[in-house]
C-alpha cells in the first residue's frame, strides 16, 4: 500500500471515529488520539478558539495527560508556534529543536520541550478559525507535503465535527436551561409558601450552573436559603421588581463563569423576584385573613365572657367591670406575645410571669406572689384559654385568699400542671361564682383538662 492510499486509508477511519459522536470533549480527544496514530506522531495536542476571550485553549491532548495541568494552557492567535499557524492560517512546520525556534512559547506545566519536531495547522470552519492543532515527535522529523495535506484534510474533518458537537452542546445547555426555569416555574407556582419557593430557586441555582453554593440576599439584608461554600469566583445578579432591586441572586463557583451561565442567572433571578412578590401577596393576604379570624374569634370569647358577667346576680357592678377588663387584657398579652416572637406557639412560663405582674400591680394590695415556672410551650389559640384561666384563679387568690401566694408551672408524665395556692383556707366564697364557671368550661373544652380545687390551692392539668 503506498503512502497516499494509506493517507487516503487514515484519513477515512480519522473522520468516521471524530463523526461517531456529538459529545464535544469525546470529539476533541479522539481527534488527538487518530491524529497522532495517523501521522505516527509522539503526541496531538488540539486547542479550541475561544471567540469571547481571544484564545486558544487547549481542550484534548494525546502523549501528555491534560488532567494532570493546573491550569489549561492559553494562546492569543500570533503567539507561539501553533498560534503563528492560526493567525496565518497556514501550516507550520519546524522540523527539529523546535523549542530554539524565536516563536516558541513555554508553558511550565507543559513539557514540551521533550519533543524535536512540531507540525501545526489551523482548524478553518467556514473559513473561520475554530482552533489549531499540532502533532509532535521526540525525534528529528521532516514532514513531507502529503503529511502536512493529510494533517490540513483531517482539520477540515474536524472542523465540522467541532461545530456540530458545539450546536448539540449548546442545544444540551439549553434544554437543561428550560428544565432549570420550569422547575422554579412550577415551585412558585404551586406552593403558597415562600420558603418553599426560595428554597427551590437556590437549589436549582446550584444545579444549573454546578455551583459550589448559591443564596438569595433579601433587601433587608438577611440570606435566605444559603446553600453549599463560597467558591473562588461569586456573581451576584440583582432581583428587580418593576424597576426596584428587592434583593440579590449569589451564586459560587470554583472556576469563572461563562457568559451562558451569566445570562442564565438572570433568568432565575428574575424568576426569584417573581416569587417573592407571589410569596409576599399570598403571606399579606393569608395575614390578614388570619388576624381578621383572630379578631373575630377574640371578640366573640370577650362578649361571651361579658353576658356571662351580665347574667351573674348580686355581683358588685365595679368589681364585674374589673374583672371584665382583666379577662380583656389577658387575651391581649397572648397576642402580645405571639407578636413579640413572631411564632405560632407561646412560652407559657413568660405569659403567665407578665399576666402575674399586670394582676399584682392592680388588685394585689401589698401581698406576695411567689411564682417558680417552668418553661412551657403552647399554642397560641390554647394560650389564651390557659391566658383566661390563670387570670381567674390568680384573681381569685388575690381577692379571697390570704398570705402569700405560690405559682407553680411544670411538666408531668406528659402532661402540663399549673398550680395556683394561697395560705388561706380556699376560696369558698367563689366556688360557684362566674370565675370559675369559666375555668371548668375553659380546662374542659380548651384545653381537654381537669381542674381541681382543693382548699387553697386550685390545679389545672393537660396534655402537654
Amino acid at each position: 500500500m503506498d503512502a497516499s492510499e494509506r493517507h487516503l486509508r487514515l484519513l477515512t477511519e480519522t473522520s468516521a471515529a471524530v463523526n461517531s459522536t456529538l459529545d464535544l470533549e469525546e470529539v476533541l480527544h479522539l481527534v488527538a488520539e487518530k491524529v497522532a496514530a495517523a501521522l505516527e506522531a509522539d503526541a496531538c495536542f488540539v486547542y479550541l478558539y475561544d471567540e469571547a476571550a481571544g484564545e486558544l485553549v487547549l481542550r484534548a491532548t494525546h502523549g501528555t495527560p491534560l488532567d494532570e495541568m493546573t491550569r489549561r494552557p492559553r494562546l492569543r492567535p500570533g503567539e507561539g508556534i501553533t498560534g503563528v499557524a492560526a493567525a496565518e492560517l497556514q501550516p507550520v512546520a519546524i522540523a527539529a529543536e523546535a523549542h530554539l525556534d524565536p516563536r516558541w512559547k513555554e508553558f511550565p506545566n507543559l513539557p514540551e520541550s521533550e519533543f524535536e519536531s512540531i507540525l501545526a495547522v489551523p482548524i478553518l470552519a467556514r473559513e473561520q478559525l475554530a482552533g489549531a492543532l499540532n502533532v509532535r515527535t521526540r525525534a528529528p522529523r521532516e514532514f513531507r507535503p502529503d503529511e502536512i495535506g493529510l494533517l490540513e484534510a483531517i482539520a477540515s474533518q474536524v472542523a465540522q465535527s467541532i461545530v456540530h458537537a458545539k450546536l448539540y452542546a449548546d442545544a444540551q445547555r439549553r434544554v437543561l436551561e428550560l428544565e432549570a426555569l420550569a422547575k422554579i416555574s412550577e415551585a412558585v407556582s404551586e406552593s403558597l409558601y415562600l420558603e418553599e419557593s426560595l428554597e427551590a430557586i437556590v437549589k436549582t441555582t446550584m444545579d444549573a450552573v454546578q455551583a459550589t453554593g448559591a443564596a438569595l440576599v433579601l433587601e433587608d439584608g438577611r440570606i435566605a436559603w444559603p446553600e453549599g461554600r463560597a467558591g473562588m469566583h461569586a456573581v451576584r445578579t440583582p432581583l428587580r421588581w418593576k424597576r426596584r432591586e428587592i434583593g440579590e441572586l449569589v451564586a459560587d463557583k470554583d472556576v469563572p463563569f461563562t457568559d451562558e451561565e451569566r445570562a442564565l442567572l438572570e433568568a432565575i433571578a428574575h424568576h426569584a423576584a417573581v416569587a417573592l412578590e407571589h410569596g409576599r401577596a399570598v403571606m399579606r393576604g393569608v395575614l390578614a385573613q388570619e388576624i381578621h379570624h383572630r379578631v373575630k374569634n377574640n371578640l366573640q370569647t370577650v362578649a361571651s365572657l361579658l353576658r356571662l358577667q351580665a347574667s351573674a346576680e348580686g355581683v358588685d357592678p365595679r368589681e364585674a367591670l374589673e374583672h371584665s377588663v382583666n379577662r380583656i387584657l389577658a387575651i391581649a398579652a397572648v397576642h402580645e406575645a405571639l407578636t413579640e416572637q413572631r411564632e405560632e406557639n407561646v412560652d407559657l412560663a413568660e405569659l403567665i410571669d407578665r399576666l402575674r405582674a399586670m394582676l399584682v400591680q392592680g388588685i394585689g394590695g401589698g401581698r406576695e406572689v411567689e411564682a417558680h415556672l417552668e418553661s412551657v410551650s403552647l399554642a397560641g389559640s390554647r394560650a389564651t384559654a390557659l391566658a383566661l384561666v390563670f387570670s381567674e384563679l390568680l384573681q381569685n387568690a388575690l381577692e379571697h385568699g390570704s398570705g402569700a401566694v405560690r405559682i407553680e408551672l411544670a411538666h408531668r408524665n406528659g402532661d402540663v400542671v399549673l398550680a395556683i395556692a394561697d395560705e388561706g383556707e380556699g376560696t369558698v366564697g367563689a366556688a360557684e361564682g362566674t370565675g370559675l364557671s369559666i375555668v371548668r368550661a375553659l380546662v374542659a373544652d380548651e384545653l381537654q383538662g381537669s381542674f381541681a380545687l382543693a382548699g387553697a390551692r386550685a390545679e389545672v392539668v393537660f396534655p402537654a
